[in-house]
């Protein structure tokens, strides 16, 4: 195999998942992080570069007083019509490739990358072509639940409906190399995961690991 001078990896996980947590894990390891999910926050923020099409497209309902995309009225829109989250993707979607692409460059030769892409999966091949290896961080739907409403306080037919539009757990694990499996494990046990996860990389990266899927589950 061709071994990369410079390991691409996909990061994604369902809400609740715990995706987030283990990016930052992987930053204290050495990697370079690219969130694309913080990056569409800058471009609808007040100010972002976004602002002014979805202003355009969507009307000034979806803009709140400070001049940023009103979250919460555009993921009701969007429950109610699927054709706005499709007409928002088309908006954001080129801004944030360009900007991703910007910032996967800051990395330094041969360091690691890690794209963090909630998405990933729903994109089809559009990342599968772009990274060497995905990485599904994975945890049983009910865990998804209980977790977004303790941390954001809401309802439970919010968290559901949000996991319907995701990929389904099926979904992600049929396209992943790499599993976590976070499910009752302490902070500790999940960075012990993601250490054993990054020495693997390390060897691939190297030339001396096969290219297997590896489940840390």
């Amino acid at each position: 195999m061709n071994v990369p001078r410079s390991l691409h990896i996909g990061l994604t996980g369902g809400i609740g998942s715990g995706k987030s947590t283990v990016g930052h894990l992987l930053v204290k390891l050495g990697a370079h992080l690219v969130d694309t999910d913080a990056i569409s926050r800058a471009l609808t923020a007040t100010g972002g570069r976004a602002i002014p099409i979805v202003r355009e497209r969507f009307g000034a309902e979806v803009i709140d007083s400070s001049g940023a995309m009103d979250r919460t009225r555009m993921r009701e829109l969007i429950f109610r019509d699927p054709s706005a989250r499709h007409a928002l993707e088309g908006i954001l979607h080129p801004l944030i490739h360009d900007e991703t692409e910007a910032q996967a460059l800051l990395a330094q030769p041969e360091q690691p990358v890690v794209f963090d892409v909630p998405l990933l999966v729903e994109s089809g091949l559009r990342w599968r072509n772009r990274v060497h290896r995905i990485l599904v961080v994975d945890c049983p739907v009910e865990v998804q639940i209980e977790r977004v409403m303790a941390r954001s306080g809401w309802a439970r037919e919010m968290v559901e409906r949000v996991i319907a539009q995701q990929a389904s757990r099926e979904a992600r694990l049929a396209m992943a190399d790499d599993v976590i499996v976070n499910h009752e494990l302490t902070l500790e046990n999940l960075a012990d995961k993601v250490q054993a996860l990054w020495n693997d990389w390390a060897r691939l990266q190297t030339g001396r690991t096969p290219n297997e899927p590896t489940s840390s589950g």
